[in-house]
């Protein structure tokens, strides 16, 4: 089998993007930096810290850069709440588990934070692959997270997905060659489709969603 679906976590499998905006704004205000939704979304939704330490910290010492981010992390896990995964999620990873289809989850997010994430949706099994960006030689919006995908569950990008919800994730899948469903929790269709999504829906209820599937796993056979 060569069709792999590859999920972002944040704002794909699940709707945390209020409890990170939360905790960056408790660890940026000490800091005179105000942060409100839309600059969170155009500026830090999707993007690796150092992307984000490049356009917020820059007067800061790499040290005390490092020290932020482990604050703002241990702000969002200790504050996250009970959790639930987007509609249409759980009957999608059935249907994949059940069709033998490999699944990876592909996110700029700490090992830590995906790991306590996945494992209160009881995502463990039914996603045992975890790319984490900092981990790599470059995070998303580079391909190379996409890539080391579909590298490590042995997929082809023209028979395989990406599921993304930020500009960042979306222009990192496209890159790698996959197409992309763009999960609309914080950006609409419009910047989704602009940053080169296949298509935009709600959730994964949206019959466009199996058929590109489908489609997908027809091209392999």
């Amino acid at each position: 089998m060569k069709t792999a679906l590859l999920f972002d976590l944040d704002g794909t499998l699940v709707d945390t993007d209020a409890e990170h905006l939360v905790a960056f704004q408790r660890v940026f205000a000490p800091h005179g930096i105000a942060l409100d939704r839309a600059l969170y979304t155009q500026k830090i939704m999707g993007y690796s810290n150092e992307l984000i330490a490049r356009d917020f910290l820059a007067h800061l010492a790499p040290a005390e850069q490092d020290a932020l981010f482990e604050a703002k992390e241990a702000a969002y896990r200790d504050n996250i709440g009970a959790l639930a995964p987007l509609p249409g999620l759980v009957e999608l990873l059935a249907f994949a588990d059940a069709h033998g289809l490999k699944r990876a989850v592909v996110t700029n997010a700490p090992r830590a934070n995906a790991e306590m994430v996945l494992r209160a949706l009881g995502f463990d099994e039914l996603l045992p692959i975890r790319i984490i960006g900092a981990e790599l030689a470059r995070s998303k919006p580079d391909p190379l997270p996409y890539l080391t995908g579909l590298e490590r569950t042995g997929a082809i990008a023209d028979y395989s997905l990406a599921f993304e919800d930020s500009r960042s994730g979306v222009r990192s899948a496209a890159a790698a060659g996959l197409a992309v469903v763009g999960i609309a929790t914080s950006l609409d269709e419009r910047a989704l489709i602009e940053a080169g999504a296949t298509i935009a829906v709600d959730d994964y209820h949206d019959r466009r969603v199996m058929d590109l599937i489908e489609a997908k796993i027809a091209g392999v056979q």
